[in-house]
């Protein structure tokens, strides 16, 4: 079967658009380890990281013994260390020997309240991470971080290594001997034996992407961000396990403090891939944000000053005319900028007592009062005076001179423009 022209020239545009957001998407990256500081959130999180994890070992490990799959935690965690190679087993055999020493039954309320606070801050640390990433300003509630990381410590462990154990004991069964005897069923065994690895930690970021950030995402862009960050977190870990061993000076110039350094590299690597996958499914859910050459544009006051007019005209038409309600991300969309600067400006109106927010909705806007009653005058003015307030201080620098008449014409040049117009008037 051969293509058409029109066919040949459709599928060359798609892939070079394929091309053009990849390239786009590498570039991307590289600013948000520089501009959008995840080489410094990766450093809090291994800081975190080397406080936080025997406490939440120690949490999860006393839960999954009355399930009685906690023997399943030495293997995950030879799993996770295997690019340290013999220190990683060391790592491995200190943490388990340090979290059956810890005796939860006998630390009291007190003591386990402090434990599981420990083991909590780490998610709370990595839900800051990916709600930075994410744009998104306030973190879960107090309500919706204790069920959330409740279920996430409590029910999370319990139902990885009951999967876990439930294919090793399929593995062994009768049925599932025989048919790996036969082919083809053998050599797709040996193949999902090689893939099964990659895929639990895809899963496993995926998961991740899916559910710390504090807002949705959608199933397929945390699952794309999920196999992209297990693949390179799989192929940077037989890397670095090169290099630790053909790195062998480690130990005789760090001594014991080695294992510490090497531990704390790899901790580093491993959260930045993660931080870097939830930047691909942040890109891959929004992709027009690929298209913005900084972060955070930094706006002019002119700019702020149109931007507030175009947004009150935005939501006033919606007034007027009914339909769904104006929403942060659908009028970022409407206005072709990243949510700060449009979410900043919209912070400042709704203070100002010009729009509202929905009770059960809190991105998405409503006028305080008729376009009648909206002066743009007014509107102009705290948009222009959003600020660090020291009194106006200007005011009184030559306040009796040339110059001071100047400044005080032109800050009444603008008003004078709107004076007496409503919102009504630009979008009846």
């Amino acid at each position: 079967m051969t293509l058409s022209t029109p066919q040949i020239s459709s599928v060359k545009q798609h892939f070079q658009e394929v091309v053009l957001h990849l390239k786009l998407l590498a570039v991307v990256l590289v600013r948000e380890l520089n501009e959008g500081g995840l080489k410094l959130h990766a450093k809090s999180l291994v800081y975190t990281s080397l406080l936080s994890l025997a406490p939440f070992l120690a949490v999860s490990f006393s839960i999954l013994k009355g399930f009685g799959v906690h023997n399943q935690v030495e293997p995950l965690l030879l799993q996770l260390l295997e690019p340290l190679g013999e220190k990683g087993v060391e790592i491995t055999s200190n943490i388990i020997g340090f979290v059956e020493n810890i005796q939860v039954t006998v630390l009291g309320f007190v003591g386990f309240a402090m434990l599981f606070y420990t083991a909590v801050s780490l998610l709370e640390q990595i839900e800051a991470c990916f709600n930075h990433i994410w744009r998104v300003p306030k973190p879960r509630s107090v309500y919706r971080r204790f069920s959330d990381y409740l279920s996430m410590i409590l029910i999370g462990p319990v139902l990885l290594f009951s999967a876990i154990g439930i294919t090793a004991s399929m593995s062994s069964s009768d049925l599932v001997q025989r048919l790996i005897s036969l082919e083809p069923f053998g050599t797709l065994y040996y193949v999902i034996g090689i893939l099964l690895p990659y895929l639990l930690i895809a899963l496993a970021f995926s998961f991740a992407y899916a559910f710390m950030p504090n807002t949705s995402v959608k199933f397929v862009p945390a699952l794309l961000g999920g196999l992209f960050a297990g693949v390179a977190w799989k192929l940077t870990g037989m890397l670095f396990a090169k290099f630790i061993a053909d790195s062998a000076q480690y130990s005789a110039i760090y001594s014991g403090f080695a294992v510490i350094l090497v531990s704390m590299i790899w901790l580093y690597i491993s959260w930045l891939i993660l931080l870097m996958g939830s930047v691909i499914v942040f890109h891959i859910q929004f992709p027009r944000y690929l298209s913005y050459t900084k972060r955070r544009p930094h706006l002019s006051i002119q700019c702020q000053e149109e931007l507030g007019i175009l947004l009150m005209a935005l939501i006033g038409r919606q007034h007027m005319q009914g339909g769904s309600l104006c929403t942060l991300k659908g009028l970022a969309d409407r206005v072709v900028l990243p949510w700060e600067p449009v979410v900043e400006i919209l912070q400042v109106l709704t203070q100002s007592g010009f729009l509202m927010t929905v009770a059960d909705d809190e991105h998405s806007y409503v006028l305080a009062h008729d376009t009648d009653a909206i002066l743009l005058e007014d509107v102009l003015t705290v948009i222009r005076a959003h600020g660090d307030n020291l009194d106006n201080p200007l005011q009184h620098v030559e306040s009796n001179s040339v110059t001071g008449a100047f400044l005080t014409e032109l800050n009444q040049y603008p008003k004078r423009f709107v004076e007496g117009r409503s919102l009504r008037d630009i979008i009846a």
